[in-house]
Parts: C-alpha cells; structure tokens; sequence
C-alpha cells in the first residue's frame, strides 16, 4: 500500500514538474518569435529541414494527445502543449521565411517515415504504460538526434537559437519519461543517442531552456 502511494506521490511530483516546464517553454519561444527577423532569407535545405521538424514536432504532440486519451497521465498532456510551442516556433519561422506549409489533421502526416512511427506508436502505446512512457523516450531520443544534424548542417543564427531550445525542452522531457519509468522497474534503452550522450543527459539536472 505504501509503494502504491510513494507511486502516485511520484507521479504527481513529475507531472507538476512537466506543468512548470511547459509553461516555460512557452514563454521562451514567444521571447524567441520575437527575436527572429522578418522576410528572413533561409537557404532551400534550411526550409526542408524546418518542415520536417515540423512535422517531427506533431508527431510528437499527437502521439501524446493519444496517449493521454489512453491513459490519462497528466505527463502526456504538460508534455503535449510544450510540443505545441516547439510547433510554433518552427511556424514562426516558416511564416517569416514566407515558406509555405501545412499542417494535417491529428495523426496524419505527409512524411511517410513519420506516418509509419505514429501509427506503431499508437499500437505499442496501448498495450501498458510502461510501454507508453518507452514511447515518449523513444520521441525525444529521436527529436534531439535529428536536431543535431540539422544545427550541424546550418550557419543560421536564428535557425540554430530555435533549435537548441526546441533540444532543451527535449532533453527535459526524456528525463521526465525515463524518471516515471523507474519508479515502473522498467527502463528505457536509447535507440538514437549513443550511450554516452543519454547517460550525459540522464544524469544532468532540468534545464532552464534559455
């Protein structure tokens, strides 16, 4: 009875945690909305990169949106909204890049890779909550490797600024998901990042995001 309620207390603390971070998040790209330049010249690789991100950005916030559904964690909710301004920053961007964009229904995507992860993440994520929390491991594994790649790929000063947030929030959000699964007995195995590079942010303290 006592580990049932040490469990809830946890999962509590965590979830008002994620609550705090997501309303920071917000309030750190609304200051970096503010900051980027209108009719800003991006190159075409640059662009291609952002409506990926995008789109890497919804899967994200739609697979928490369906597993919040599912199992009614306030993590999987606080996380949401805070994808939801990593969304809207990428858009900032976009739009003062006069890029065209669009944004598809829940669930669907123009990426086909995406595509296909969003509909294995919603099969796995409801077979229990461990492997639901895996599932959120398994996003920001991935989003904060993909966002290396494109920094490493752009001298863009206003570009790289979102980015690097959009890897804070990251970061804060595979400890979150790492965090719950513990207090689980289970535990989450990085598939994109090396093991020195989870371990690192593991074992880090949360960020500001700034």
């Amino acid at each position: 009875m006592k580990t049932v309620i040490r469990m809830q207390y946890v999962i509590a603390f965590l979830s008002f945690v994620m609550l705090i971070n997501a309303c920071s998040d917000e309030s750190n790209f609304t200051n970096l909305e503010n900051n980027i330049q209108p009719n800003a010249i991006f190159l075409s690789q640059e662009k291609e990169a952002l409506l990926f991100m995008l789109e890497e950005e919804k899967l994200a916030r739609d697979t928490y949106q369906y597993l919040n559904e599912k199992w009614k964690l306030n993590q999987f909710a606080n996380i949401k909204n805070s994808e939801q301004t990593h969304m809207n920053a990428i858009e900032t961007l976009l739009k003062q890049s006069n890029t065209p964009y669009t944004i598809l229904p829940e669930g669907v995507f123009s990426v086909p890779e995406l595509q296909s992860l969003y509909d294995t993440f919603k099969v796995d994520g409801s077979k229990s909550v461990v492997d639901a929390l895996n599932i959120g491991a398994t996003i920001e594994d991935l989003d904060i490797v993909d966002l290396q790649k494109y920094i490493s790929e752009t001298q863009n000063t206003q570009i790289i600024s979102v980015y690097q947030s959009l890897q804070c929030g990251s970061r804060n959000h595979l400890r979150s998901f790492t965090g719950s699964l513990v207090f689980y007995d289970a535990s989450y195995t990085p598939q994109f990042l090396s093991l020195e590079e989870y371990n690192s942010i593991i074992n880090g303290t949360q960020e500001q995001c700034r």
